[in-house]
């Protein structure tokens, strides 16, 4: 019951106290007294002078209720505070919003729910109502903590506690709504409020089922959800408090997020995690998201020496926000994020060779688990490089692609910039490898205008250095991140898998016109690629994928680059590998032998579909044909089966199972195409990279190619159209004046080849053809040579018993010397 006031005295009672007293019934169910509150609203606006002392008066009597447990007259207090804070807009509003804070914060701190719903339902209503000017004094610490409190209420009854959450959801929302809209909204937005604020609704949100759908933005709740549904209101609540971040605040709001997983270990598994960097990913303005990923890196750099499973949730809730950033929008420091996915790439090979060295026999499983889980990181981490260099620019990607081909390891050099001194052989092995497939993943689905600007020669040469390395697998990934740069027009998927192809036309391959751009590259890198095509299919360890890479390589370059020249150039390589699995100088399985020759059918048999020369293709043909009936482990669809039954030796095979130089030659000339360099032997220079690579001297693989097909084959199919140096032909070669006319001949094609031949290909063959003739000269006619007893003496030649006149050495002749 109200107290009572005499009449006498209730005439000396100022006017504002008698029409506050009046609004309370003597029955606090009848509730409001309505006829009175339109009074003391009058009076409000008329007198808002008044405002603070009425004010003031209603918080004095609210607290004498809320200590007497008077709920009922709480109730009809709370009421007409809100209507008159609705109805009065003046300036002398501000004394009486501190008399009802005052009067909100006792509601909040009683301990009935009922009252604290109460005055959060009154705060609410003051934070919708826009101020005519900004309170330069006012703070709101204390109901930022209430509120935090109420969103972790852990009342026994489950109706209850509900009520309360939402209730405390709703409070901070408010706060959020009237500290934003204030001018000095930035007080909100210290660490010590956002510490608050942010855990308070993540723990509410955890209990959303389903939250992790991978395709698109999480969806907004309804507003029914909202009202009902504490997990519900509270994602709302969050995507509000996110969207109103400015560039000055963000990384307040994001870093509490990251403690808050911590805290209660949600990175593994990580769905809830996930779940809420989308939810901040799509809140956030678009320009701002960069912020968001260096925020993620930054814990990820945290949290380096946790288990493999936290560091690969991190990763893989970076992937979802990369994955979502706008193209472009990711920000200045690209390659500082690269940097860091690759440092911790390194860091979790160096842990997985750790674990594999230091391992015991009770602890095998253990460890095996252990590196099975640092495979989960390095995955994610190859996986997010993807995703990241698919979101850049060209021009940006073409930078990622260098800085990654910069930090690939090569044995014998110290190019690359990253630190592999605890790795070991088996550890850069696997850095190497998960570098690559990194490259591959940022290459996938680039497409330049020019080869030039996909393979510009400062990323050629690093890139095809791991070609000749001794892991076929590295080498298959080299071969595929070539493609992803050569294929500019999708033709790969048509060519998957060697085989014979019946009909090229069939493929629909989608070609343009040679640019000058590309032919320029050919003219300048060509003998670099088909060197590295060569010797990677003289590679002991190459499996059936290697065979099908080289193919697809050499059908790219036929498709992508090739001209007249460049065509010329692939047959005669192809045919160099034919004779270099005939030859065998390297030793190879015969399973590799017969690879390299289904290799050759099967792009001789697409090369030529592709010039359509009919001669040509009726060579292969017939070829293929003849194959198919008697050596069958010649062609890709047999020799790549499970079970293929190989042959003991090559030398015993007819010359009709070969492609043969002089038929091919015959058939390009008559249709135009030049054949003179289809007589010189295709020969690799040798480089430094060869002894760079872990792999075996090439030196003797590189000579020249001579007399591959057995004795009974006539020199006039050969595959090599090498000269033979008979004893007559070294007589008429002394014998000056039979071969002045042949001399000048043999000038004329000398300056011919040194027109059209590339200078790496005119040097190894000077080289080669020297030694060869020695060589030839001491085997055919078992020559001792006596050297001359000075400069100007003479040599006398010795063959058997019989001696022959000595000759001048300056006056000897041989054709098939020739020095350029």
């Amino acid at each position: 019951m109200p107290t009572r006031v005499c009449c006498c005295c209730s005439a000396l009672r100022p006017r504002y106290k008698r029409l506050v007293d009046n609004i309370f019934p003597e029955d606090p169910k009848d509730g409001l007294v309505k006829a009175d509150m339109e009074k003391l609203t009058f009076y409000a606006v008329s007198a808002p002078e008044k405002l603070d002392r009425i004010g003031s008066y209603l918080a004095e009597r609210l607290s004498r209720d809320v200590v007497r447990h008077r709920s009922g007259y709480v109730l009809i207090a709370m009421e007409a505070l809100d209507q008159l804070l609705m109805a009065c807009h003046s300036q002398s509003i501000k004394p009486f919003v501190e008399s009802f804070l005052h009067m909100v914060a006792k509601l909040l701190e009683s301990g009935e729910p009922k009252l604290q719903v109460l005055g959060t339902n009154s705060f609410v209503k003051f934070a919708n109502i826009e101020e005519d000017t900004p309170s330069y004094h006012r703070r709101y610490d204390f109901f930022v903590s209430r509120f935090s409190a109420m969103c972790h209420s852990c009342h026994s009854d489950p109706e209850t506690r509900t009520e309360i959450r939402i209730a405390g959801i709703r409070g901070i929302q408010g706060v959020v709504r009237k500290t934003v809209n204030d001018e000095l909204r930035a007080t909100i937005w210290e660490p010590q409020h956002m510490d608050k604020i942010v855990p308070s609704l993540l723990f509410n949100m955890q209990k959303i089922e389903d939250v992790d759908s991978r395709i698109g933005p999480p969806p907004s709740p309804s507003t029914t959800d909202k009202e009902e549904n504490p997990s519900v209101l509270a994602e709302n609540c969050f995507r509000e408090l996110l969207g109103r971040a400015t560039f000055g605040n963000m990384n307040n709001a994001v870093r509490p997020v990251f403690a808050h997983l911590d805290h209660h270990k949600l990175w593994d598994p990580n769905e809830f995690a996930v779940h809420c960097f989308k939810i901040i990913m799509y809140s956030i303005q678009a320009q701002y998201s960069h912020h968001v990923i260096q925020e993620i890196l930054g814990h990820l750099d945290a949290c380096k020496k946790d288990s493999p499973r936290v560091r690969a949730g991190i990763i893989q809730v970076l992937l979802e926000a990369v994955a979502i950033a706008a193209k472009g929008s990711i920000g200045p420091t690209v390659l500082e994020v690269f940097n860091t996915l690759l440092k911790h790439l390194r860091l979790s090979v160096e842990f997985e060779a750790n674990d594999l060295h230091g391992e015991s026999v009770s602890s095998v499983s253990v460890n095996t688990g252990a590196r099975d889980d640092e495979k989960i990181v390095q995955n994610a981490i190859i996986q997010t490089i993807g995703f990241f260099g698919s979101n850049l620019p060209d021009y940006q990607r073409s930078e990622i692609m260098m800085f990654i081909m910069g930090k690939v390891p090569v044995f014998g050099t110290s190019t690359h910039t990253l630190d592999i001194s605890q790795l070991g052989d088996l550890g850069t092995r696997r850095i190497q490898i998960m570098l690559l497939r990194s490259l591959l993943m940022v290459t996938s689905g680039y497409k330049a205008k020019t080869i030039v600007t996909a393979l510009p020669g400062s990323f050629l040469d690093p890139l095809l250095s791991p070609s000749l390395m001794e892991d076929y697998e590295l080498r298959q990934l080299v071969l595929e991140v070539m493609h992803n740069l050569m294929d500019r027009h999708d033709n790969r998927a048509k060519l998957r898998g060697i085989r014979i192809i019946p009909d090229v036309a069939d493929l629909k391959i989608k070609r343009e016109k040679i640019c000058r751009q590309d032919t320029s590259f050919m003219k300048k890198n060509g003998q670099q690629l088909y060197r590295h095509i060569y010797l990677g299919c003289k590679e002991e360890d190459n499996v059936q994928k290697n065979y099908e890479l080289l193919y697809t390589s050499l059908a790219l370059i036929t498709i992508e680059l090739a001209n007249e020249e460049v065509v010329i150039d692939l047959i005669r390589l192809a045919i160099a590998l034919q004779d270099s699995a005939v030859i065998n100088e390297d030793n190879l399985p015969m399973f590799h032998r017969c690879g390299i020759m289904a290799l050759v059918a099967a792009y001789l048999n697409f090369v030529s579909q592709m010039i359509a020369v009919p001669a040509f293709c009726q060579h292969v043909s017939k070829v293929i044909e003849i194959r198919t009936m008697e050596a069958p482990y010649f062609l890709p669809e047999h020799i790549f089966r499970d079970k293929c039954m190989l042959p003991k030796s090559l030398e015993k095979h007819d010359k009709n199972l070969y492609f043969l130089t002089n038929k091919i030659a015959e058939s390009l000339g008559g249709s135009g195409y030049g054949i003179e360099r289809l007589s010189v032997p295709y020969v690799p220079q040798v480089t430094d990279e060869d002894r760079l690579s872990r792999r075996k001297s090439i030196v003797d693989t590189v000579s020249i190619q001579v007399d591959i097909l057995p004795n009974n084959v006539s020199s006039d199919d050969v595959v090599s159209n090498t000269e033979e140096i008979t004893f007559e032909a070294l007589k008429k070669a002394i014998d000056t004046n039979v071969m002045e006319e042949q001399e000048k001949e043999k000038r004329r094609l000398v300056i011919e080849k040194f027109q059209k031949a590339p200078f790496e290909e005119i040097a190894a063959q000077c080289e080669s053809k020297a030694n060869l003739l020695h060589d030839r000269l001491a085997q055919i006619l078992e020559l001792t040579i006596r050297p001359p007893p000075s400069p100007s003496g003479t040599l006398t030649i010795t063959s058997g018993h019989t001696q022959y006149q000595s000759v001048p050495v300056y006056e000897m002749k041989f054709p098939d010397l020739c020095v350029y």
